[in-house]
């Protein structure tokens, strides 16, 4: 069966131009969000739990059917698993011919390097951040507030409220230094 799925956007805020192409492409039924958001997409949700082996899911283009990488990877990993496939009309993307399987394995290799981007990204700021002497994380409490907060916990006068009151040192952090 082929299925088509379209919410609203920026350019087609009442999904006229969507319904047209889906229409153009045979599709025998159509899901159709009330809002644009990407949180509570009820009728993506209910047209996956749908989807039976063999149908074609059809998009005007990726945006509609996704938010993100990630997001595509997902919902391409779960139409594999129902043994569906994806039609998306802009980027001339079809799953159902034996090119089209080779796009899944493309996005999980995207999401992959996505993710190592970020991360490499990210370790080389902390590393120069390190080499300019910037220290990552929450900053230290004064050493002189937790010698005085372990003399505290230690004379077993205090609570742990009091503890805290008087020297700023939470629960887990004076049970970090205690354990050390």
């Amino acid at each position: 069966m082929l299925i088509g799925y379209m919410r609203p956007l920026h350019e087609d805020d009442e999904c006229k131009e969507q319904l047209r192409k889906l229409q153009e492409n045979d599709c025998l039924h159509i899901f159709a969000e009330a809002h644009a958001s990407a949180k509570k997409r009820i009728e993506l949700d209910s047209m996956i739990s749908k989807l039976k082996q063999g149908d074609k899911i059809i998009v005007t283009k990726l945006y509609v059917l996704a938010d993100s990488t990630r997001h595509l990877a997902e919902l391409l990993n779960s139409f594999e698993t129902r043994g569906a496939f994806l039609k998306s009309i802009q980027e001339g993307i079809d799953t159902s011919h034996p090119r089209g399987y080779s796009f899944q394995y493309m996005v999980d290799h995207l999401l992959e390097f996505q993710s190592d981007v970020i991360s490499e990204s990210t370790k080389r700021g902390l590393s120069e951040a390190k080499q300019k002497g910037v220290t990552a994380g929450r900053p230290r409490k004064p050493d002189a507030n937790v010698q005085r907060a372990i003399t505290m916990y230690e004379s077993k006068k205090y609570s742990l409220a009091e503890i805290k009151s008087e020297t700023g040192i939470s629960k887990s952090t004076l049970y970090r230094y205690l354990e050390k």
